[in-house]
């Protein structure tokens, strides 16, 4: 009987989970693949990735016997995805601004010109 209690009853030796670890790595990762459309996308999950990822870090570091290792290297993890993520939407973000920018100059020049080049 006493193997069937064990089994029953919780360890609560064991260290808990970060509370925003996976939630950091999965909008990481939405954040690399928004990040070709358009680019915003990809910069806000990346920035709301990364701001979860930091709040576990600070966490972590202030009481780091409470947090298992593997759930602090999730939100690292989280964290370098968010990053990615960030920086290929800004830069994707600010192509499709030059882009417009450059063909808009294109259009009204040739709207000027009476529709030629």
């Amino acid at each position: 009987m006493s193997e069937q209690q064990n089994l029953i009853t919780p360890n609560y030796n064991q260290p808990a989970n970060l509370p925003n670890a996976t939630a950091s790595l999965v909008l990481g990762i939405i954040s690399i693949v928004l990040a070709f459309c358009y680019g915003i996308g990809g910069v806000i999950c990346g920035i709301i990735g990364l701001v979860l990822a930091n709040k576990d870090r600070k966490m972590y570091q202030a009481n780091p016997e409470l947090y298992s290792a593997s759930s602090y290297s999730t939100s690292n993890s989280g964290r370098v995805c968010s990053i990615i993520g960030l920086i290929i939407g800004a830069l994707f973000f600010l192509l499709i601004i030059v882009y417009f920018i450059f063909f808009g100059t294109l259009f009204m020049e040739a709207m000027r010109n009476g529709g030629r080049l």
